[in-house]
């Protein structure tokens, strides 16, 4: 398969696990946290999907295009680990949704995840959704089932109990 025809069948699946996470949340008030910009495509995706919600996003660098950047209020810029500590006590069991497309997509990913579980734990209220591109193992978090048509391992979807 080709690079390009892998991005594409990976922003299906994020969109497809957005939509169904979006869809899952409904009921649970909290904000959305969008961990890594990057071009901005998954932050207005986001607006647009939760509308009434809150988007804050953190990354190192704003390189999106401007119609896709948050305003300074909701763009948190640094490195993520410092950044979600230093929000902590800001947003503890405030969070609905968290969507977290950080780190190139393998296994060399794994200390930052590892990294981000505790940080993220007290922030999520009780049934959050976390969607992401890597795995985050953690006995706290019940493992979702994909939407149809997202194959194993393509994205990943949590709970937070």
């Amino acid at each position: 398969m080709s690079r390009l025809d892998s991005f594409i069948r990976r922003m299906q699946a994020q969109r497809d696990c957005l939509n169904a996470a979006a869809a899952m949340i409904t009921d649970l008030p909290g904000a959305v946290f969008d961990l890594g910009l990057g071009n901005g495509r998954t932050f207005d995706h986001l607006r647009e999907t939760l509308p009434a919600r809150e988007v804050f996003v953190f990354d190192r660098v704003v390189n999106a295009n401007p119609k896709s950047t948050p305003d300074a209020d909701h763009l948190f810029l640094g490195e993520v680990v410092d950044q979600l500590a230093a929000v902590a006590d800001r947003f503890v069991g405030a969070v609905a949704l968290v969507h977290s497309d950080l780190g190139i997509g393998t296994a060399e990913d794994a200390p930052l995840t590892a990294a981000l579980i505790p940080l993220l734990g007290p922030l999520l209220a009780p049934g959050a959704v976390l969607v992401a591109n890597n795995p985050f193992p953690d006995a706290d978090w019940e493992a979702l089932p994909l939407p149809d048509g997202v194959p194993a391992e393509r994205y990943f979807m949590y709970r937070a109990n």
